[in-house]
């Protein structure tokens, strides 16, 4: 909710309201995104030339999982790290994909992101659990001393973070070889995203059961 709520409602109002997207992002930053994701650009996303798909996915790595890791860390400020830090990732994302979607720029944006959301969105998610673990123990721990519950809530929380790191990595392989392509109809990106969004809420659904 607090991730995807958010993106849903101001994704709403900037679709449907000219001016609303102004109120989240520069205008730079919306002259940028429109640059990035203009139909008539002929390229998806950031600007660059296919012997650079490493560089960026180096970048990705460094950006999905440096968020993923203030998610967590977030929580040891009694969670309003992690809180603070999906409100505006869910803001901001909402902002973006509601105004490009708007001015006529959604099919080639929802293209971009639709594949390597599913695991970088849910990873993100997956972190902010590990993070409101720690803050549980320092809200609630129980009878036990608030040092001791945070070590037990912390042995179960790394884990998730190791295995949302994992999917990040996945993540920004695809973001970088597999997003970015405008060799691959949109309508099989879709297709593929459909399935790996499948797989990862069937994984959750149905682990260890």
């Amino acid at each position: 909710l607090l991730l995807y709520l958010p993106a849903v409602v101001v994704g709403g109002l900037s679709y449907v309201q000219d001016d609303f997207v102004y109120s989240v992002l520069d205008a730079g930053q919306i002259a940028s995104f429109e640059e990035m994701y203009n139909p008539a650009r002929g390229a998806l996303g950031r600007e660059r030339e296919a012997d650079t798909d490493f560089m960026m996915f180096g970048h990705y790595i460094q950006n999905n999982i440096g968020i993923g890791f203030r998610t967590f860390a977030g929580g040891i400020l009694l969670g309003l790290g992690t809180v603070l830090a999906l409100l505006v990732n869910g803001v901001y994302f909402g902002a973006v994909a509601g105004h490009l979607t708007r001015v006529g720029y959604g099919d080639p944006f929802w293209a971009f992101v639709a594949t390597h959301g599913a695991l970088e969105l849910t990873a993100i998610t997956v972190t902010s659990v590990a993070g409101l673990k720690l803050a549980q123990a320092l809200l609630a721990p129980g009878a036990l001393p608030r040092a001791q519950a945070l070590v037990g809530q912390a042995r179960e929380a790394v884990p998730l973070v190791i295995g949302a790191v994992f999917m990040l990595l996945g993540a920004a392989f695809i973001e970088a070889f597999w997003s970015s392509s405008t060799t691959v109809p949109a309508a099989t990106k879709y297709a593929v995203a459909a399935a790996l969004w499948l797989t990862v809420v069937a994984y959750f659904v149905f682990m260890g059961r």
